[in-house]
């Protein structure tokens, strides 16, 4: 496999900025959020963007994890038990890539009645097969389906993004 960086710390952390901007300009009477990221790597996601959220607004900034296992993703329940009635939730992750574990990780906050459910990733690949299109996306590439897209976390935060391509 062939490796080619796509996203530097750097670069992420400006979309990472971006993002958190798009937030508040969405919500704009909001005085609380909700930031969920999802198990791996969605997690490290959330806590960079809950933190810039923390230092650009007001907003009172929750954070939960979704636990699920991405191969059987029936399995899935938030780390704690919280009430989400009339929270406005963003669901996180690194990486979307056909939309199913976004759709999956939506189960635990169906069981309540949410005021608003966004989701946000830091890459987008384009090949959907589930009907979620997310809210917020740092970088959106169109990848051959043997491609693969990894982030790099280093201390918590957004190293790099690479896309491993298969040799021919």
């Amino acid at each position: 496999m062939e490796k080619k960086c796509i996203l530097s710390a750097e670069l992420a952390a400006m979309k990472l900025r971006r993002m958190a901007y798009e937030i508040m300009e969405h919500n704009p009477d909001a005085s609380a959020i909700t930031i969920a990221g999802i198990q791996g790597n969605g997690v490290y996601v959330a806590g960079q963007v809950a933190d810039l959220l923390r230092s650009i607004s007001s907003l009172k900034v929750e954070t939960l994890i979704v636990l699920m296992d991405k191969t059987d993703p029936l399995k899935v329940q938030l780390s704690e038990p919280v009430s989400i009635d009339g929270k406005i939730i963003v669901l996180v992750d690194d990486v979307s890539n056909s939309g199913k574990v976004l759709l999956y990780a939506l189960k635990p906050f169906l069981e309540g009645y949410p005021k608003k459910i966004q989701t946000l990733v830091l890459l987008e690949r384009s090949h959907k097969t589930y009907p979620i299109h997310p809210d917020y996306v740092g970088l959106s590439l169109s990848t051959m389906l043997k491609e693969n897209i990894s982030v790099e976390i280093v201390n918590g935060q957004v190293d790099s993004a690479w896309l491993e391509e298969p040799n021919l």
